[in-house]
């Protein structure tokens, strides 16, 4: 794609069908929204690469609201609103008058008399959706404890780039039932990507969670399975993808689960069974020779960072498409 014409095309594409919208989770979005959000946050790459100003934001705020401390989070938005034109303010719980008794409605409604966006990362999934419900600006779920959209975007994007393309795809997600294999599922049954799911019993994937994505791979004609195998999982994969064993908010069990998930971990005898060309994810923060190995993380195979540098890129396309 050649710049600017056609990257401005792309640009209000997006703003034609998205400008306004939230950004709640990922399963909001069609294949070809999110395909194009993926075009857009490549060439908005392409242009941040070579210095080409992009400052579609000019003037415009983002608040962003962190309930759960985030480096990835806070500093991809921060300085994607930056190189858009705009500006990012931080709130924590402490500067906000939510941890006085102030509601998430009430607060909702005077940020969007301030600013032209709000992020979120917390804890309920439902206090996103009436953060929304109530702010007359585009809401940007950063993470709750059953969705991280904005990482989902992310890894689609890192995977077209690396793979080139979706098609015949076998993507392996090895551990926990959480926001992020939540997330990875969805995305994957509406790019039609083939998506197989190891976690112990008793760790599995929401059955809720499971059949909206069978549904939606239907429609794209992909495969959604949970197994208990991980070899089963990762056998011929095409991606290898782990998180932490025990997410924020399930610190006081990590005990437990380091003994249910110790036969879970990415290793160099697991990723054998993998394509020799498969690639390794993992949305960040690691904890090293736990969920996976130094060998696995550090290898060739692995693309944790180029992964977590299209944070900042998918984002960027978010804001632009969604706020007025």
């Amino acid at each position: 794609m050649s710049h600017p014409t056609a990257v401005d095309e792309l640009k209000n594409k997006l703003r034609d069908k998205l400008l306004g919208r939230d950004f709640l989770a990922i399963s909001d979005f069609t294949e070809e929204e999110l395909m194009d959000l993926i075009y857009f946050a490549i060439e908005l790459k392409k242009m941040q690469k070579e210095g080409i100003p992009h400052r579609y934001l000019e003037g415009k705020t983002l608040a962003m609201i962190f309930e759960k401390s985030s480096t990835r989070t806070r500093v991809s938005f921060e300085t994607g609103m930056y190189q858009l034109g705009g500006m990012a303010q931080f709130l924590n719980s402490n500067d906000l008058q939510l941890g006085n008794g102030e509601t998430i409605a009430d607060t909702a409604r005077v940020l969007s008399r301030y600013v032209d966006a709000i992020m979120i990362r917390t804890f309920g999934h439902e206090i996103v959706e009436e953060m929304a419900e109530y702010a007359s600006v585009p809401v940007i779920n950063g993470l709750t404890d059953s969705a991280h959209p904005c990482q989902v975007l992310t890894d689609l994007m890192t995977i077209y780039e690396k793979k080139g393309s979706f098609d015949n795809l076998k993507f392996a997600y090895i551990g926990d039932g959480n926001n992020m294999s939540n997330s990875l599922l969805m995305g994957c049954a509406i790019m039609g990507i083939d998506c197989y799911v190891a976690s112990p019993k008793g760790y599995e994937v929401n059955e809720r969670v499971i059949s909206e994505a069978m549904e939606r791979a239907k429609a794209s004609g992909s495969i959604v399975k949970q197994l208990n195998d991980p070899f089963e999982a990762a056998k011929d994969a095409d991606i290898i993808y782990t998180d932490v064993w025990a997410s924020m908010g399930f610190e006081d069990e990590m005990e437990v689960r380091q003994k249910a998930f110790q036969n879970y971990q990415v290793n160099e005898e697991l990723v054998k069974v993998a394509k020799p060309d498969y690639v390794f994810m993992h949305c960040l923060p690691a904890r090293r020779n736990e969920e996976v190995t130094d060998g696995v993380i550090d290898s060739e195979n692995s693309v944790v960072f180029d992964q977590a540098e299209n944070r900042l890129h998918a984002q960027k396309a978010v804001l632009v498409s969604i706020v007025e």
